[in-house]
């Protein structure tokens, strides 16, 4: 995208008026990865380099001043511990457990999965660990998912038929999914100590128990799985129950389906999506839900944009909505491009437990922390 002068500074106005907070950071590289590490404190690693840094960054404490914002002088991010890796991250997380100063990262074409120690406060070194050698390579890397146990695991796989579940400090198979199918995963999650979701390309939703070898599937009908498909899980708390949770997939064409696993036969939502596809490629689309927000969904990934849509009255006539919040700082904040390839928010995560509160990352580097401000209900 194209930004004259006088359209950032008509950009740079609105802002004031349009976010409570808007803090901007700058990486020697771009990362697609942003994972949560504390409240106040995500983990990064670049994706573009054959050697990639990989970051804790602590968020401006303004963020948390409260009334008090004024007498807060920390404005910016601040690099807490990093490190470097071998390989580009196409999939970082934050591990579940005992010591919760442990990431995982998969690289692309990359048959290993790396475990790091983030370090505490006595160190500023993020160090590796240990590496789980695995039987295949993946080109597009690993998807990975921490399980939810207070042994540190990994849920990991590039296809269906490959998924497992290791346990970190042994490198022991703790579980292997039974079925030959060959779909390629586009994301996994746990929804409690036990069952997880999986989500495959061509949106086919799969439902596994660790207790049991058997895993349910669903699919969508033959005519939307040429598209490819990402998904979001909506939980209500860390160790939820399948029948309480939400799902949303999104589909390269811009469509998102809205299912409730109590009924899983047809979609409870549907929408088209009014995007601008500025990007060729699919491999940065991201689908979020608001953690402490009810029915807030978030896309991003096709443009220098992040989308925020309320999904309350979504229905299955499929619609056009119109986002309730669009946030274009990467367009306006992005450092110039001499290649000319247009820039794309990379990913974007919700904050814990600040109802409006977003991180989100670009292919020029750029990291912002954005809190909008919600003109129907500033109390909020």
């Amino acid at each position: 995208m194209d930004v004259s002068s006088d359209e950032a500074d008509d950009w740079f106005m609105e802002s004031l008026h349009m976010y409570k907070d808007l803090h901007v950071f700058q990486l020697e590289h771009p990362t697609k990865v942003i994972e949560w590490t504390s409240e106040k404190s995500v983990c990064v690693a670049g994706y573009s380099s054959p050697k990639n840094e990989i970051l804790e960054l602590l968020l401006p404490l303004k963020l948390y001043a409260g009334d008090k914002q004024g007498l807060c002088p920390e404005r910016d991010f601040k690099v807490q511990h990093g490190g470097f890796c071998d390989e580009p991250v196409e999939c970082l997380r934050h591990i579940f457990g005992k010591s919760n100063r442990c990431v995982v990262t998969s690289g692309h074409n990359s048959s290993k999965l790396q475990v790091w120690d983030l370090g505490e406060d006595d160190s500023d070194v993020i160090k590796r660990t240990g590496v789980i050698n695995l039987e295949r390579t993946s080109a597009e890397g690993r998807k990975i998912a921490s399980g939810l146990t207070e042994d540190p695991s990994v849920l990991h796989g590039c296809q269906i038929n490959d998924v497992q579940l290791i346990e970190l400090a042994s490198g022991k198979v703790l579980y292997a999914v039974g079925t030959d199918s060959l779909d390629a995963v586009s994301g996994l999650q746990f929804v409690n100590a036990n069952e997880f979701v999986i989500c495959a390309n061509n949106g086919t939703l799969y439902v596994g128990d660790t207790r049991h070898p058997r895993i349910d599937q669903y699919a969508l009908q033959a005519s939307v799985t040429r598209s490819r498909w990402i998904f979001g899980l909506k939980t209500n708390v860390p160790q939820s129950d399948l029948a309480s949770c939400t799902v949303s997939r999104l589909s390269s064409c811009g469509q998102v389906l809205l299912s409730d696993f109590r009924k899983m036969s047809s979609p409870v939502g549907e929408a088209q999506l009014n995007l601008q596809h500025s990007f060729p490629s699919s491999d940065f689309m991201t689908v979020m839900w608001a953690p402490a927000l009810d029915n807030f969904l978030s896309v991003s990934g096709f443009d220098g944009t992040v989308l925020v849509f309320d999904t309350a009255c979504w229905t299955t006539d499929l619609k056009n909505p119109e986002p309730i919040f669009v946030h274009r700082g990467h367009n306006f904040s992005c450092e110039a491009k001499t290649d000319g390839t247009p820039l794309v928010v990379t990913t974007h995560v919700w904050h814990p437990w600040r109802p409006r509160t977003l991180l989100s990352a670009a292919s020029d580097g750029s990291i912002h922390v954005w809190d909008w401000v919600d003109k129907e209900n500033n109390s909020l």
